[in-house]
């Protein structure tokens, strides 16, 4: 639901471009147009980010400082198979003091394909809920290096 206050500018005219508009927005509204894809979602008081098992970060702010908008990537251990890990996207929507927070989750071990589709997702869902902050997402481009296995080393040189 939309609402455009009309103390600020005159009704008969066009609204100017730095009108004010309200939105009445919850959790569940949130969840259902970003979140539909993740794995686990849940609000909150506080990040359930562990900052020591972020791996990469980005986060848009308004201009107030009272509305944010942060993914985050982090590994962690499973908690029932302690030599098994997860790789997980974190979406956080804070309105307020309110966390709005969506995962979406892969096991460390699952080829590629999940990865890129799980990180896709999260990085998608990022992107549209920077809209409600009046931000736009860029994208960029990332080198990765490959990641070689430890040779033995040769018992004969050539």
């Amino acid at each position: 639901m939309t609402s455009i206050q009309t103390t600020d500018f005159d009704v008969g005219a066009d609204p100017d471009w730095d009108s004010p508009l309200n939105f009445k927005l919850t959790p569940e509204l949130i969840v259902h147009a970003l979140m539909e894809t993740a794995s686990a979602v849940h609000t909150g008081w506080e990040s359930c980010v562990d900052e020591d098992a972020i791996l990469s970060q980005i986060a848009a702010m308004d201009d107030a400082g009272d509305k944010s908008i942060r993914l985050v990537e982090q590994e962690m251990l499973d908690e029932q198979d302690q030599t098994a890990s997860w790789h997980d996207w974190t979406l956080e929507v804070r309105v307020g003091a309110v966390l709005t927070v969506g995962h979406w989750q892969v096991r460390s071990t699952a080829p590629p394909l999940d990865w890129e589709w799980t990180a896709a997702a999260a990085e998608s869902a990022f992107e549209r809920a920077c809209v409600l902050l009046g931000r736009r997402v860029r994208r960029g481009l990332v080198v990765e290096e490959p990641m070689r296995p430890e040779l033995p080393p040769r018992s004969s040189r050539h």
